[in-house]
């Protein structure tokens, strides 16, 4: 999908935002998988808005450089950027503007599916990576689909993901057939509103590519039915599991 051809830079933030804790809850399971590695440099793939890049920054004192093919998203990413350390450069997956060997790290948070070329992409990963560098990935799974909340309220979104996205056997095989060793696998259930009625606003934000694909009737069909369960839901926080893989260079 091409963003800049859509409005969902626009409420992407609004549509993401999990509170000041959750950039913290990702980088310490980032930390604890490098175990104390000195980490020197990081590319921050498929960067959006620039979400995790200064947090990256911050926990590894390093540089950071998030990679888009957004021109949307990277205006936004800049217009918010405060540290130094942190750079944005259009680019692809498949051809990402960096130097062989010239970082320790890659991280990517919900770009994977949107990959054209995932074979030609991971290869790139491992072009761009020192020896025994990291590789983070941040992303949906097949087998985690019935869990994510929205589904049920946006039925026609089942299939859209079952296209979209990988089994966690395939995820694993794809890395491992380039030569990258699994460290670590594990589902993160993130809180991702305070409740329904605060989950419901941020659906409504236009933020996610994979609703946006729904037909208008359908967007809004699923919109009125979180709304509903929203009014007579119990107050209690909105949860949404998020795979973890951390592969490492070999």
């Amino acid at each position: 999908m091409d963003y800049d051809l859509t409005d969902i830079p626009k409420g992407y933030d609004r549509a993401r935002d999990h509170g000041p804790g959750h950039v913290d809850l990702w980088m310490n399971e980032v930390e604890s998988a490098v175990k104390g590695k000195k980490i020197n440099g990081i590319v921050d793939l498929g960067c959006g808005t620039g979400r995790f890049s200064e947090g990256l920054a911050a926990r590894f004192d390093t540089s950071v450089t998030g990679i888009d093919p957004s021109s949307k998203m990277l205006s936004q990413a800049n217009a918010k950027k405060i540290d130094d350390r942190v750079r944005y450069m259009i680019g692809s997956s498949e051809y990402i503007p960096l130097l062989s060997e010239s970082a320790d790290m890659v991280f990517m948070s919900m770009c994977f599916h949107h990959f054209n070329d995932t074979e030609a992409s991971i290869l790139e990963c491992r072009r761009i990576l020192r020896d025994d560098g990291f590789l983070v990935l941040r992303t949906g799974t097949i087998e985690q689909i019935s869990s994510y909340p929205y589904v049920p309220f946006f039925p026609a979104s089942y299939p859209i993901l079952e296209k979209l996205l990988h089994t966690v056997t395939d995820t694993i095989a794809l890395f491992e057939s380039a030569d990258f060793s699994l460290v670590v696998f594990s589902v993160i259930r993130q809180a991702i509103s305070s409740d329904w009625k605060a989950y419901t606003d941020k659906i409504s934000a236009g933020g996610d590519s994979v609703l946006a694909q729904l037909s208008g009737e359908e967007f809004e069909k699923g919109l009125d039915a979180l709304r509903a369960f929203s009014r007579k839901a119990e107050r209690s926080p909105v949860v949404e599991p998020i795979d973890l893989f951390v592969f490492q260079k070999i």
